[in-house]
């Protein structure tokens, strides 16, 4: 590969890899999202509750005196860089190209769903559901989605945009119950792929062993996840995810670097739950 890159390369990477980010990250786009951010603060809105009065003829109306708050989070600025190195180049049988793309784009999308799963485990919610639902010390269950759903619909969460993100090992524990793999309870493709899409008005989220910390696990083997409304956390973006190329003589390497600027934070605890399930 000649030193000097064409544009039209860097253009093509840089395009590779926004394509194969935005199919990685699992999470961004169950959240609220704002865009080309200002600035290293961003401010969410959150709007209080109010209630009607009784009208009453000839007297002046009552205004519902509704409370706004913000919830303010402050940009982070990541790198997600690897070298290429000229002389590795021409003694691989492989596309290196394609290889960093998806290095670089996979390394993009596990820190964006790392952002909202610190958000969702920083949160202040009292919404919880212990691993004794259902069954002492139990792992993922219908009977937890089924308090989750109570807790929810508690709160008057809207029923449409529910999420909730789990460990592969609660995704195989609540695959084990007929009411989850039956066709009379549930989609086909729970039987024929061994995956939930929807399930009790939850989309499904499973992540796997993350390096970036991922959904944590405790000591006794009680990890929390999360059920949460697409409202009840925000995700902020002042450079969105892009990459430049450039060769480093010192070491002969083209150094392969995409920098992104974002946060996430939650902006109504009162659309999040917190689940417990012990895996054994």
């Amino acid at each position: 590969m000649a030193i000097g890159l064409s544009s039209a390369f860097v253009t093509l990477f840089d395009a590779e890899v926004k394509q194969a980010y935005q199919g990685k990250a699992e999470l961004v786009g169950a959240v609220r999202q704002r865009r080309g951010v200002e600035g290293s603060v961003v401010k969410f809105p959150k709007v209080g509750k109010g209630v009607a009065t009784l009208r009453i003829p000839q007297t002046d109306v009552t205004p519902l005196n509704v409370g706004w708050s913000q919830v303010t989070a402050t940009l982070a600025d990541w790198n997600a860089a690897e070298y290429s190195d000229i002389f590795m180049q021409q003694k691989v049988n492989f596309d290196e190209r394609q290889e960093l793309v998806q290095v670089v784009a996979n390394a993009i999308g596990r820190r964006q769903d790392q952002m909202v799963l610190d958000a969702l485990a920083a949160s202040s919610t009292s919404l919880t559901v212990s691993n004794d639902i259902g069954a002492t010390d139990s792992n993922l269950s219908v009977a937890k989605l089924r308090e989750a759903k109570r807790l929810l619909d508690k709160n008057n969460v809207p029923p449409q945009g529910r999420h909730i993100v789990l460990h592969g090992n609660n995704l195989a524990s609540l695959l084990s119950e007929t009411a989850v793999t039956s066709s009379d309870f549930n989609t086909v493709k729970a039987l024929v792929a061994g995956e939930i899409n929807t399930f009790l008005g939850f989309t499904f989220h499973v992540l796997g062993d993350r390096a970036e910390g991922g959904l944590a696990i405790d000591g006794s083997l009680d990890r929390t996840i999360f059920a949460f409304h697409t409202d009840a956390v925000g995700y902020a973006e002042g450079i969105a995810p892009r990459t430049e190329i450039n060769y480093v003589p010192e070491k002969t390497s083209f150094l392969v670097n995409a920098i992104f600027s974002a946060t996430a934070t939650t902006i109504d605890a009162e659309g999040i739950v917190q689940l417990t399930c012990r895996e054994s």
